[in-house]
């Protein structure tokens, strides 16, 4: 049963801004995991994913299991921490969880299966590495294919310190990630944006047109006037095989 916070809304302010203040009110803590500890769970594992929202990349989760004995201090929302602190505390997290595992979802397969799908595929993926196995899971906003005892929980990563654990690590990689093609696709300001739609973003795209790290089903993407970039490997590439390779893929995945 997903936990459900409802608050009045000011008209004067985004959505987006809206939500932000939400969660800055927002206490994380281990209430959650405590619940979890009290029915008899051992390892309860955060999960959370980041770069739903982007135009560029894969999507990224997360899944961690914190040590019950060991309070790393300063866990929230990834979204509302600077990124130097994100850096720290993600070492923090690595060092001193019981487990942790990272997977991601490709721009193509998001493509072929829209980003909801994606985001439980990289989840589920995610928890299937952890070592030792998980026997409780707390997921931000979401329920995965799994045969583990799991209780999704809106806002989570601002509410639950494993979640939000799973959220620092999955946006500090996601975040290297985008950064590395940043010299490869130098148009689009990667680096600074995350392959978010800036102004600046949405201008290369109409400019130069997506890259074919792009996600195509994304309306800022598809619309606009330019065709897609094509690398010089991908020319060598018979369609047939193409099709066939992400369809395999695919099958592995779900």
């Amino acid at each position: 049963m997903a936990l459900k916070i409802k608050v009045a809304r000011d008209p004067s302010i985004s959505p987006a801004a809206a939500k932000l203040r939400l969660l800055k009110k927002l206490r994380c803590t281990l209430k959650f995991e405590k619940l979890a500890w009290a029915c008899g769970a051992r390892l309860v594992a955060g999960v959370d994913e980041v770069g739903r929202g982007s135009l560029f990349g894969p999507v990224v989760a997360a899944a961690v299991i914190l040590d019950p004995t060991y309070r790393i201090r300063g866990l929230r929302d990834s979204k509302l921490l600077p990124a130097d602190r994100r850096e720290i505390l993600a070492e923090r997290i690595r060092e001193h969880a019981v487990a942790w595992a990272i997977a991601a979802v490709d721009a193509a397969r998001i493509d072929q299966i829209n980003i909801y799908q994606a985001s439980r595929v990289a989840m589920r993926q995610a928890v299937l590495q952890l070592q030792p196995a998980p026997d409780h899971l707390l997921i931000d906003a979401m329920k995965l294919d799994c045969d583990h005892p799991q209780r999704a929980i809106i806002h989570g990563d601002a509410l639950s310190a494993s979640i939000a654990a799973a959220s620092i690590i999955a946006k500090v990689e996601r975040d290297r990630m985008i950064t590395e093609w940043d010299p490869v696709f130098p148009v689009y300001s990667l680096a600074s944006n995350k392959g978010y739609s800036t102004p600046r973003h949405l201008a290369a795209l109409r400019e130069h047109g997506p890259s074919p790290l792009h996600r195509q089903s994304f309306a800022p993407v598809w619309n606009n006037p330019v065709p897609q970039e094509v690398l010089a490997f991908m020319l060598d590439e018979k369609p047939e095989e193409v099709i066939e390779e992400m369809s395999e893929e695919l099958d592995a995945a779900v």
